[in-house]
């Protein structure tokens, strides 16, 4: 059963239980790498990375134009353990994707450690689950430098279940060319084979810096606006 179909039952099954949740057209979980490899520097980097793209008029646009005409964004870091910076926030326009964007410049860095990938999507999934919103589509939005799962659920268990529960996982590698891609040449293979998953999945790769903000830009349009990925665009090959 699809998410789209889960969240018309549930409107219906209980219509006034609905009448106090946040309906959005899409719940959109940013999973941004806080493990080890990423310095204070490159945290705040990420941080104003997002905070750009999330302002740009082309996602503004897409927003505004989907058939909600809102999203829900959670900004979540990840390492051994999770830490949200930035919680559940509605966008619609300009005035509430500046106070999101505003809101990721303060927070300290609250996430630390080795990777914990299986557990970061996890986390991602209890979010999506937990909160008040009401969505036809969520998605998990990963970001990392690395494959590694040093503690905590394997990744393909974790991904089994966030796919079951009907939510798409996209993924951002980062490259990083300036300092060489720490997992390897593959880390675009291993994601498009171990990360990515569910209905219209795909991966935006950040060959480095100075490509990151608008790799995630690019990424956030495709999200909002549920359009096909350009012919560039890595996709998933098993979308259940």
């Amino acid at each position: 059963m699809t998410r789209f179909f889960i969240f018309l039952l549930a409107l219906i099954a209980t219509p006034l239980a609905a009448q106090t949740q946040r309906e959005v057209g899409l719940e959109l979980v940013l999973l941004a790498d806080a493990s080890g490899s990423i310095d204070s520097d490159e945290l705040a980097f990420q941080r104003q990375g997002y905070a750009l793209a999330i302002t740009d008029p082309r996602v503004i646009a897409a927003i505004q134009t989907s058939l909600y005409g809102n999203v829900a964004v959670i900004y979540v870091e990840w390492a051994t353990n999770t830490a949200v910076v930035v919680d559940w926030t509605i966008v619609d326009g300009p005035e509430t994707a500046r106070a999101f964007a505003d809101a990721l410049t303060g927070p300290p860095r609250q996430a630390y450690g080795s990777n914990a990938i299986g557990t970061a999507l996890l986390e991602g999934k209890r979010l999506i689950e937990e909160n008040d919103i009401y969505a036809p589509r969520a998605v998990i939005d990963f970001s990392g430098d690395s494959i590694r799962n040093s503690s905590g659920p394997a990744i393909r268990d974790a991904r089994a279940e966030v796919l079951a529960a009907g939510i798409t996982i996209n993924a951002l590698p980062i490259l990083r060319p300036e300092d060489g891609r720490r997992a390897g040449a593959n880390l675009e293979e291993e994601y498009t084979n171990r990360i990515i998953g569910g209905p219209g999945a795909f991966m935006v790769t950040a060959e480095g810096r100075a490509q990151f903000a608008e790799a995630v830009r690019r990424k956030l349009v495709l999200e909002i606006s549920g359009t096909m990925p350009e012919s560039d665009v890595q996709i998933a090959a098993d979308t259940p």
